[in-house]
């Protein structure tokens, strides 16, 4: 197995940008949220990219197609948590659909790439 360097990686760079983002836009909640909806959005946000490097530090394709595996599924759990912000009506439709196609965006790279692994 090639050792990937997870700064080179462009699911990695695309992962720190929904960070970045996510960031930005939970510090337009309320208060209320902030053990709640905005603590599930920052750590899943921050998992994307977390998992793809920790998987660049593993010996073999198999355990690193694991966690990116686990960047896939925070994904995920990212939408749902953005269509909830969206439905409570913490964020605009706007702001949703630009979220939302970043996202599906990022969840078709990251499984492309895994597939790339097997």
């Amino acid at each position: 197995m090639i050792r990937h360097n997870f700064k080179k990686l462009k699911i990695w760079q695309n992962g720190m940008d929904l960070v970045d983002e996510t960031y930005q836009m939970v510090g337009t909640f309320p208060d209320s949220e902030r053990f709640n909806l905005i603590s599930q959005l920052t750590r899943c946000a921050v998992s994307i990219p977390s998992n793809i490097a920790e998987g660049t530090s593993k010996s073999t394709n198999k355990h690193f197609n694991k966690f990116i595996e686990d960047s896939l599924g925070s994904a995920y759990e990212w939408e749902t948590q953005l269509i909830v912000a969206y439905r409570l009506k913490y964020i605009d439709k706007k702001r949703f659909e630009k979220l939302e196609n970043k996202i599906q965006e990022l969840q078709k790279m990251i499984s492309g790439f895994q597939v790339g692994l097997q």
